[in-house]
């Protein structure tokens, strides 16, 4: 059955399908031999798909895990500037799985990693919002801390109010819950930034309800368990409503 080039792709475990019209659009997806182009059909029983001169295979086992995301890895399969990747973290998981979301370079903690296209592309699109929980350590202009729940606009976009708890506070720094109900790129450390705040450590705690497992040591991971999967499922089902 032809279907679109991206779900394809998405299906495969590849990539979300936002990811894969970029790579359809840099030229990287051939189909029979020729460069594919957005909008294209395929079927993925007949059509001889490659990315980078390498033909995909379909994953046939779902996975997911939970990653405890380190501070010096990027959240991507490469990197081109030879950064550690998350995928050097989750090679021993059997198959290829893609991240759920973006976590900076320097931020740290809860990622999900997946080969179910469907549900990477459900979470991930921007039109819908699931609240994201960090714990952030600051500096600088304290007394600003209250503007980060106040209306703000990142890269000439309006984001929605944080919700802000202060845990700790010094006469140096702070200790903040802050969730956002976006996932714009960098988007807590460039909201501190208009506040003269410096974001000394960031972590992500939660996905909506669920939470980093406190057992996971930083770089390990493990597969979510069955009722953390349907708690998503039944999030990207609602979102896809």
């Amino acid at each position: 059955m032809d279907e679109r080039l991206q779900k394809i792709l998405a299906q495969a475990g590849l990539c979300s399908r936002r990811e894969a019209e970029k790579w359809i659009t840099d030229g990287r997806v051939t189909v029979n031999g020729h460069p594919a182009s957005l909008g294209d059909r395929a079927d993925a029983r007949r059509d001889h798909i490659e990315i980078d001169g390498r033909p995909i295979g379909m994953s046939e086992e779902k996975k997911y895990l939970m990653l405890y995301k380190p501070r010096g890895y990027v959240s991507t399969l490469k990197d081109e500037r030879g950064r550690k990747t998350v995928a050097d973290l989750t090679r021993g998981c059997g198959v290829r799985v893609v991240p759920v979301g973006r976590l900076d370079y320097n931020s740290e903690g809860l990622l999900l990693l997946t080969n179910d296209g469907d549900l990477v592309n459900a979470l991930t699109h921007p039109r819908h919002e699931v609240d994201k929980h960090y714990e952030v350590r600051v500096r600088g202009r304290l007394d600003n801390i209250p503007r980060l729940s106040q209306p703000m606009e990142i890269d000439g976009y309006a984001i929605r109010p944080a919700d802000v708890v202060i845990l700790e506070q010094d006469a140096q720094s702070a200790k903040l819950r802050l969730t956002i109900h976006e996932g714009r790129n960098r988007q807590i450390r460039k909201m501190c930034e208009q506040c003269g705040l410096e974001v000394r450590r960031l972590k992500r705690v939660a996905i909506g309800t669920l939470p980093l497992d406190p057992g996971l040591k930083s770089g390990a991971w493990r597969e979510l368990t069955p009722d953390e999967l349907a708690y998503l499922q039944g999030i990207a089902a609602n979102l896809q409503e």
